[in-house]
């Protein structure tokens, strides 16, 4: 059946800034699908009148169960949001390979899969969006995070990649790259070197997430777009 509501599909959508990325878009008049590892998606979903599940983005089962949900539930998806929980960390040097190729899967493949899970569903639409959720050390990579950093440096070429190649067709993908959210417990002193000298809140991230995906952002694609209260150096 297809509904006139536009409908979004979110991984990691439990808690969070994937959660407040939810709590946003429905308010905004989107149905909701949502998956996370735990039953914290369900139970969000039940709260917003949306479709939950639990499943991992290192799995191409579980995503293609996702979005199955979604075509079956509402007919159709407009907007891709790809947030996923950062993977294992350690001494660079002594990562295992499985560990990398874990984070491979959760990371970088998850956003290849859904979107080639979903481009042809838009294609068919004529448009829609996807959103990639990475981090403020994309472009200022921190060794103390060596797997995130590594993967969504390499999700940022796919997000330039894909737009390039779909923009023509009406297909917007962009990344949004939160700095020091207050989702994560942070020490009063990682304020100070933000020049606005506070901790940013989901609710920022949900708003420039939902901004991102709107027809208001109808000409941003390709970007990787900071939200980090102006830490980063990177221009």
């Amino acid at each position: 059946m297809s509904h006139t509501k536009p409908v979004a599909v979110i991984t990691g959508a439990g808690r969070g800034m994937g959660a407040a990325i939810a709590r946003e878009l429905h308010g905004r008049g989107f149905e909701l699908v949502l998956m996370s590892p735990s039953e914290s998606s369900e139970k969000l979903a039940g709260e917003l009148g949306g479709r939950g599940l639990r499943g991992s983005t290192a799995s191409l089962a579980d995503l293609d169960t996702l979005v199955g949900l979604a075509i079956s539930s509402y007919g159709r998806i407009d907007a891709v949001i790809n947030n996923t929980a950062h993977p294992p960390t350690g001494e660079l040097l002594e990562i295992e390979d499985s560990v990398w190729e874990a984070g491979n899967q959760s990371i970088l493949l998850s956003v290849q899969r859904m979107a080639k899970l979903v481009t042809p569903l838009m294609l068919a639409q004529g448009g829609g969006a996807f959103l990639n959720i990475t981090t403020l050390a994309t472009f200022e990579p921190d060794a103390n995070y060596p797997i995130s950093c590594a993967y969504r440096a390499a999700v940022a070429a796919y997000t330039k990649m894909y737009s390039d190649r779909y923009g023509p067709r009406n297909i917007r993908m962009n990344a949004l790259l939160p700095g020091y959210i207050d989702s994560m417990a942070h020490p009063a002193e990682a304020a100070y070197p933000i020049p606005l000298r506070r901790i940013g809140t989901v609710a920022e991230i949900a708003k420039t997430a939902a901004f991102l995906l709107s027809d208001d952002a109808g000409y941003i694609t390709g970007q990787n777009i900071r939200v980090d209260g102006g830490l980063t150096r990177h221009m």
